[in-house]
Protein backbone atom coordinates (compact mmCIF):
# COMPACT_ATOMS: atom_id res chain seq x y z
CA UNK A 1 0.00 0.00 0.00
CA UNK A 2 0.96 3.49 -0.67
CA UNK A 3 1.06 5.85 2.36
CA UNK A 4 1.56 9.64 1.60
CA UNK A 5 2.85 11.52 4.03
CA UNK A 6 2.43 15.18 4.01
CA UNK A 7 4.61 17.42 6.76
CA UNK A 8 6.95 20.49 6.76
CA UNK A 9 9.88 21.41 4.49
CA UNK A 10 11.36 23.39 7.47
CA UNK A 11 12.91 20.54 10.29
CA UNK A 12 16.62 20.00 10.43
CA UNK A 13 17.97 16.61 11.34
CA UNK A 14 18.11 15.87 15.33
CA UNK A 15 15.20 18.38 15.87
CA UNK A 16 11.86 16.65 17.39
CA UNK A 17 9.96 16.97 14.49
CA UNK A 18 12.46 15.58 12.40
CA UNK A 19 12.62 12.52 14.69
CA UNK A 20 8.97 12.27 14.42
CA UNK A 21 8.63 11.99 10.82
CA UNK A 22 11.96 9.98 10.86
CA UNK A 23 10.28 7.38 13.29
CA UNK A 24 6.70 7.30 10.89
CA UNK A 25 8.69 6.43 7.89
CA UNK A 26 10.26 3.71 10.02
CA UNK A 27 7.03 2.06 11.53
CA UNK A 28 5.64 2.80 7.92
CA UNK A 29 8.44 0.29 6.57
CA UNK A 30 7.68 -2.31 9.08
CA UNK A 31 4.36 -2.33 8.38
CA UNK A 32 4.89 -3.15 4.95
CA UNK A 33 3.98 0.31 3.45
CA UNK A 34 5.26 2.45 0.38
CA UNK A 35 5.95 5.99 1.73
CA UNK A 36 5.46 8.50 -0.73
CA UNK A 37 6.26 12.07 0.14
CA UNK A 38 6.67 15.66 -1.41
CA UNK A 39 10.23 14.55 -2.08
CA UNK A 40 12.45 17.58 -0.78
CA UNK A 41 13.81 18.40 2.54
CA UNK A 42 12.74 18.19 6.65
CA UNK A 43 9.89 16.04 7.41
CA UNK A 44 9.85 14.67 3.87
CA UNK A 45 13.91 13.83 4.18
CA UNK A 46 13.30 12.01 7.44
CA UNK A 47 10.07 10.18 6.33
CA UNK A 48 11.92 8.74 3.14
CA UNK A 49 15.40 8.28 5.58
CA UNK A 50 13.09 6.18 7.69
CA UNK A 51 11.32 4.17 5.50
CA UNK A 52 14.25 3.25 3.56
CA UNK A 53 16.82 2.62 6.58
CA UNK A 54 14.18 -0.10 7.37
CA UNK A 55 14.47 -1.65 4.10
CA UNK A 56 11.32 0.11 3.01
CA UNK A 57 10.08 1.46 -0.81
CA UNK A 58 10.24 5.34 -0.74
CA UNK A 59 8.79 7.64 -3.84
CA UNK A 60 9.36 11.84 -3.99
CA UNK A 61 6.77 13.57 -5.65
CA UNK A 62 8.98 16.88 -6.86
CA UNK A 63 8.35 19.64 -9.28
CA UNK A 64 10.53 22.07 -11.41
CA UNK A 65 8.23 24.88 -10.62
CA UNK A 66 9.33 24.71 -7.04
CA UNK A 67 12.92 24.23 -8.30
CA UNK A 68 13.25 27.07 -9.94
CA UNK A 69 13.10 29.04 -6.43
CA UNK A 70 14.55 26.35 -4.11
CA UNK A 71 17.00 24.55 -6.20
CA UNK A 72 18.17 21.13 -4.99
CA UNK A 73 16.35 18.34 -6.37
CA UNK A 74 15.08 15.08 -4.14
CA UNK A 75 16.29 14.46 -0.84
CA UNK A 76 18.59 11.14 -1.24
CA UNK A 77 16.72 8.86 0.64
CA UNK A 78 13.92 9.07 -2.54
CA UNK A 79 14.44 5.31 -4.38
CA UNK A 80 11.88 6.58 -6.88
CA UNK A 81 11.33 10.14 -8.34
CA UNK A 82 7.93 10.93 -9.69
CA UNK A 83 8.32 14.55 -11.25
CA UNK A 84 5.88 16.75 -12.28
CA UNK A 85 6.42 20.26 -14.13
CA UNK A 86 3.95 22.41 -12.29
CA UNK A 87 2.79 22.89 -8.69
CA UNK A 88 -0.30 21.51 -9.05
CA UNK A 89 0.45 18.14 -11.27
CA UNK A 90 2.36 17.09 -8.09
CA UNK A 91 -0.29 18.10 -5.44
CA UNK A 92 -2.23 15.82 -7.78
CA UNK A 93 -0.10 13.07 -7.79
CA UNK A 94 0.24 13.85 -4.18
CA UNK A 95 -3.09 13.31 -3.33
CA UNK A 96 -4.52 10.74 -5.48
CA UNK A 97 -2.55 8.58 -5.90
CA UNK A 98 -1.70 6.93 -2.31
CA UNK A 99 -4.29 4.35 -0.43
CA UNK A 100 -3.77 6.65 2.38
CA UNK A 101 -2.73 9.72 3.67
CA UNK A 102 -0.70 11.18 7.14
CA UNK A 103 -0.18 14.27 7.83
CA UNK A 104 2.39 15.73 10.15
CA UNK A 105 2.88 19.06 11.42
CA UNK A 106 3.28 21.87 9.02
CA UNK A 107 2.73 25.39 7.47
CA UNK A 108 0.57 26.38 4.68
CA UNK A 109 1.85 24.15 2.19
CA UNK A 110 1.11 20.35 4.36
CA UNK A 111 -2.91 22.52 4.79
CA UNK A 112 -3.42 22.99 1.19
CA UNK A 113 -2.36 19.39 0.46
CA UNK A 114 -4.67 18.46 3.83
CA UNK A 115 -7.28 20.35 2.41
CA UNK A 116 -7.23 19.00 -1.25
CA UNK A 117 -6.88 15.01 -0.55
CA UNK A 118 -10.05 15.56 1.85
CA UNK A 119 -12.20 17.59 -0.73
CA UNK A 120 -11.07 14.58 -3.04
CA UNK A 121 -12.31 12.12 -0.54
CA UNK A 122 -15.79 14.17 -0.20
CA UNK A 123 -16.73 14.65 -3.91
CA UNK A 124 -15.20 11.00 -5.33
CA UNK A 125 -17.55 7.95 -5.70
CA UNK A 126 -14.57 6.05 -4.43
CA UNK A 127 -14.26 4.51 -1.25
CA UNK A 128 -12.60 6.43 1.73
CA UNK A 129 -8.75 6.21 2.05
CA UNK A 130 -7.50 6.19 5.32
CA UNK A 131 -5.94 9.82 6.35
CA UNK A 132 -5.12 10.98 9.61
CA UNK A 133 -3.57 13.61 10.97
CA UNK A 134 -0.71 13.63 13.95
CA UNK A 135 -0.43 16.29 16.57
CA UNK A 136 -2.86 18.34 18.68
CA UNK A 137 -2.62 21.28 16.33
CA UNK A 138 -4.13 19.54 13.52
CA UNK A 139 -7.18 18.26 15.65
CA UNK A 140 -7.40 21.45 17.18
CA UNK A 141 -7.51 23.31 13.95
CA UNK A 142 -10.11 20.92 12.79
CA UNK A 143 -12.15 20.96 15.65
CA UNK A 144 -12.70 24.73 15.12
CA UNK A 145 -13.12 24.30 11.40
CA UNK A 146 -15.99 21.45 11.82
CA UNK A 147 -17.39 23.04 14.75
CA UNK A 148 -18.03 26.94 13.03
CA UNK A 149 -18.90 25.68 9.64
CA UNK A 150 -21.07 22.79 10.89
CA UNK A 151 -24.22 23.14 8.87
CA UNK A 152 -22.25 22.88 5.82
CA UNK A 153 -20.28 19.75 6.45
CA UNK A 154 -21.97 16.31 7.36
CA UNK A 155 -20.93 14.25 9.85
CA UNK A 156 -19.90 11.72 7.53
CA UNK A 157 -17.14 14.07 6.07
CA UNK A 158 -15.99 15.11 9.34
CA UNK A 159 -15.92 11.47 10.07
CA UNK A 160 -12.94 10.75 7.28
CA UNK A 161 -10.04 12.67 9.10
CA UNK A 162 -8.96 10.95 12.19
CA UNK A 163 -6.34 11.98 14.59
CA UNK A 164 -3.40 10.47 15.97
CA UNK A 165 -1.37 11.95 19.24
CA UNK A 166 2.02 10.54 17.24
CA UNK A 167 3.42 8.28 14.68
CA UNK A 168 2.81 5.12 16.42
CA UNK A 169 -0.89 5.84 17.15
CA UNK A 170 -1.28 7.04 12.93
CA UNK A 171 0.29 3.58 12.08
CA UNK A 172 -1.75 1.71 14.79
CA UNK A 173 -4.71 3.16 13.57
CA UNK A 174 -3.98 2.93 9.96
CA UNK A 175 -3.31 -0.95 10.46
CA UNK A 176 -6.78 -1.34 11.97
CA UNK A 177 -8.34 0.57 9.27
CA UNK A 178 -6.39 -1.96 6.65
CA UNK A 179 -8.48 -5.28 8.65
Amino acid sequence: MIVAVYGSAAPKPGTPLYQNALELGRLLAQAGHTVMTGGYGGTMEAVSRGAAETGGATLGVTCAEIEQYRPGGANPWVQQEIRTQTLLQRLEVLTREPDAMIALPGGIGTLCEISLALNLMVISPAPPKPFILIGTSWEKVFHQFFTVNHEMINDLDQARVQFARDSLDAVTYLQKSLS
